[in-house]
């Protein structure tokens, strides 16, 4: 086309990069909405002949209406008048920089209005998104409650349980934009996640339990809370030595003592975990170490998770007794294994019967059963087993079941061959472990395997 033919709007949506119908017309309309939210009048896009008539010199013999002519000079900054004589009569200073930099609009008092106006509905939007306190205080105390009641309460009830207050956690989450209500939701979301961590692995279901933890961990992650971090990791340390891999569980329990702002119970627990995996690799030094290393916790700090809230996420003298006496067992020391689990169970003596956790209980009197059958002490070792076969078949979780199946186990050495009450002590954990849950949803047991 010819120079003279060209209009000043040709040269400038040129050098725009909007020459192209398509890329005009978008443009055009984004600008049009701008001015119609402004309160204006304005028109449609031309149409793409339409377009092009604008293109050339004396192309349309009237210029636009209003409202698309009032479009035009807000997209070019130029009247419209301007935009539609020849590029080549256009003055020099006002062809300069147009085409890249146009001036800006000049702002009026109704554009600050508008603006304010945004401004304020948009706060208002944000402040209308926050949850009531009361909400995220009944989640608090629900989880709080359920962590508590954990030891004392069959496991598909708490399965149940903390997979609803994992659900009110998500769909809050949506219902806030308040940054501090997020920081509160997402700790409830990683300890209802590490509740479920450990209830089904107390099923039986290594795989769920495994997802649960790091996801627990990841909670933990995004709102940089370190002990529910450092909870998370030790129960996949668990988790990994329980599965077979000791060295593994090693290494995440150490990751986990790395945290910040843990207390002693926290730091007590991993050690204890530690100390397991050290076990399954007998490896005694390093195993005696982690046990004394549990044992000095004693400096007096705490954290919130661990001490506060507690429960399930606790881990007193009783359950550090308790898993001592498992390590001692891993390590062939009954005598050792005897010591911690007697005095696990004294302990637990001194609670009310209704306050005392089948989860530590149930393994500490089978730990000392397995010790005094270390000793060839079957009538010990039944003793021992009375309380144990009263667990309803509810509460029968993998920790008490990987131990019995180690009890059972050393009833088949050749010492205790042809003697009645091991014969009888054997029938009588097949016929309890038959109907546990962990059993019927297929768990094994690698502490049966190792024993």
């Amino acid at each position: 086309m010819d120079e003279g033919r060209r209009t000043v709007l040709f040269r400038l949506t040129t050098g725009k990069g909007i020459r192209a119908y398509r890329a005009f017309s978008a443009e055009y309309t984004r600008v049009a909405q701008q001015l119609r939210d402004e309160g204006y009048d304005v028109a449609p896009p031309p149409g793409a002949r339409h377009y092009e008539r604008l293109l050339v010199v004396g192309g349309v013999r009237t210029a636009p209406h209003a409202p698309t002519a009032r479009v035009l000079e807000r997209m070019f900054q130029r009247p419209v008048g301007a935009l539609l004589r020849s590029a080549a009569e256009e003055p020099t200073d006002e062809r300069d920089g147009s085409d890249w930099a146009p001036s800006p609009p000049v702002l009026n008092e109704s554009d600050l209005l508008m603006t304010a106006r945004d401004a304020a509905s948009h706060s208002g939007e944000a402040a209308a998104l926050r949850l009531d306190e009361l909400t995220l205080d009944q989640l608090h105390d629900d989880l709080l409650a359920l962590s508590r009641k954990y030891g004392c309460t069959a496991p598909s009830e708490v399965f149940q349980e903390a997979s609803s207050l994992l659900q009110q956690v998500r769909v809050n989450l949506e219902r806030t934009r308040s940054p501090e209500q997020h920081t509160r939701l997402y700790y409830a979301a990683a300890q209802a996640s590490a509740l479920l961590a450990a209830v089904s692995f107390d099923l039986g279901a290594l795989t769920p339990a495994v997802s649960f933890a790091r996801s627990a961990a990841q909670y933990g992650k995004t709102i940089d809370n370190g002990p529910v971090q450092a909870y998370a990791y030790g129960m996949l340390a668990f988790m990994a030595f329980w599965d077979g891999r000791p060295s593994e569980s090693v290494r995440l329990a150490k990751t986990g003592q790395q945290f910040g702002g843990l207390g002693d119970t926290a730091r007590r627990r991993l050690y204890a975990i530690e100390a397991r995996a050290h076990g399954h690799l007998r490896a005694d030094d390093q195993a005696q170490r982690a046990i004394r290393s549990a044992l000095e916790q004693t400096g007096g700090q705490r954290d919130e998770l661990h001490d506060d809230i507690g429960g399930e996420f606790g881990f007193d003298a009783a359950r550090t007794a308790m898993s001592n006496a498992t390590t001692c067992l891993l390590l062939r020391d009954p005598t050792g294994a005897e010591e911690f689990a007697s005095t696990a169970l004294t302990l637990l003596s001194s609670r009310p019967q209704t306050e005392v956790p089948i989860v530590v209980s149930g393994p500490a009197a089978i730990d000392l059963a397995r010790a005094r059958l270390m000793r060839d002490e079957v009538e010990g070792a039944q003793e021992a087993l009375t309380p144990v076969f009263q667990v309803p078949p509810g509460w029968r979780g993998s920790g008490i079941m990987e131990r019995l199946v180690a009890a059972r186990i050393e009833l088949t050495r050749p010492q205790f061959r042809g003697s009645p009450t091991a014969l009888s002590l054997a029938e009588q954990i097949e016929d309890f472990s038959a109907l546990s849950p962990a059993r019927r949803l297929g768990a094994q047991s690698p502490l049966a395997i190792e024993a």
